[in-house]
């Protein structure tokens, strides 16, 4: 039975603390507006600690591309107010390919200023791949953050500004000006729902009608087989089917093609394969993709095994050592981004994209300009 008392009051009442929670609540408390954040767990555990902690900012198009933009202005804000980890070093997109190599080539073309072609040479100057790599390009704007710390950064950033955080709360009902939860009622001005993928918990219908899934990720964490420091984070001639940006290059249909010819085990996992280094120097490696409503509960052991043995042929490396493995889970939908207003003076926002770190912090000011305005 939800409590029945008083609990708390606040302006804004944000409902999850994963990124795009604490993206609204960083943007209300810069409005000077009182918060409160209401999150089931002890403390972020879903996809906003379980991702490579790529801002991949460049690589995104249409509205994505602006909010992300925005966030990355947000992102070297937070580094420096909140003792936020975060490297500027860029991505490496390596093309092992000349089908590649021209989507690159292209992407350059339209996004003149923030792409730089590589030769093999430099892309091995840069970071440490096998043979086979024929160039790439540089995409500067992208940081690197650790999500291991970063929200929990971010949430002790906005407590020491005065926001409270209900830990450990789940909230069972969102009505106008009140969020009811298992401890108490909290009182609302606005309300803004950020749950990810367990947006059908709270709002099933909502989630019905737009399509919303659960995307599953096979992740793992490996020890640099080379021991060096790789500053940018690397992407690969399969991550060029799975961002929005590259979508427009005319060659990007040439290399789906002979990928789903040469590695069609590979594309129907939905491999993005692509590595960020960690503080402690290990590789966060992956990842493939599944969908549905309701996920199987089970590990297939061969999801793994592709992202292993195709992360070793890409750093040359006759194998690798795991250190940890882990499922990553987000909202999936046909559209990017699910904003919408199933009660008065309360939003319910997910990325249904799997770019909540790149976009969030983007997002979450146009969301309350919305819903304060």
């Amino acid at each position: 039975m939800a409590g029945s008392g008083l609990l708390d009051s606040a302006d804004l009442v944000v409902v999850g603390a994963g990124i795009v929670g604490l993206a609204h609540a960083v943007d209300a408390v810069r409005r000077g507006l009182s918060v409160a954040v209401v999150e089931r767990d002890e403390r972020a555990v879903g996809a906003s600690v379980r991702n490579f902690g790529h801002g991949c900012f460049t690589a995104q198009d249409g509205p994505a591309l602006r909010y992300a933009m925005a966030a990355r202005s947000a992102w070297l804000r937070l580094a420096r107010e909140a003792g936020l980890w975060l490297r500027e070093g860029g991505t490496v997109v390596v093309a092992r390919a000349e089908d590649e190599y021209a989507v690159l080539e292209e992407f350059r073309h339209a996004r003149d200023g923030q792409v730089e072609l590589l030769d093999a040479a430099a892309v091995a100057g840069r970071v440490p791949v096998g043979p086979g790599a024929v160039g790439g390009a540089w995409l500067p704007m992208d940081v690197r953050v650790d999500p291991r710390q970063a929200v929990h950064a971010i949430a002790a950033w906005l407590a020491r500004r005065g926001v409270r955080f209900h830990w450990a709360t789940a909230a069972h009902t969102v009505e106008p000006g009140l969020v009811v939860t298992g401890r108490g009622r909290i009182r609302a001005g606005r309300v803004v729902v950020a749950v990810g993928h367990d947006v059908d918990r709270h709002f099933p219908e909502l989630a019905e009608r737009a399509g919303l899934r659960r995307c599953a990720l096979h992740m793992l964490r490996v020890r640099d087989p080379h021991g060096r420091t790789v500053d940018p984070a690397v992407l690969t001639g399969f991550s060029l089917l799975r961002y929005d940006g590259f979508a427009g290059c005319p060659t990007l249909t040439a290399v789906r093609k002979r990928m789903e010819a040469d590695h069609p085990e590979l594309v129907e996992a939905g491999l993005n394969l692509m590595f960020t280094q960690r503080p402690d120097g290990d590789l966060t490696v992956g990842d493939t993709h599944a969908y549905a409503t309701t996920l199987d509960p089970f590990n297939a052991e061969i999801l793994d095994r592709y992202v292993l043995a195709e992360t070793a042929r890409l750093l040359g490396a006759e194998r690798l050592e795991v250190r940890e493995r882990w499922r990553g889970v987000y909202a999936s939908a046909a559209e990017p981004y699910l904003v919408a207003a199933p009660v008065p003076d309360a939003r319910v926002v997910a990325v249904t994209s799997g770019i909540g770190m790149t976009t969030a912090l983007g997002l979450a000011p146009e969301v309350l300009d919305d819903l304060l305005g």
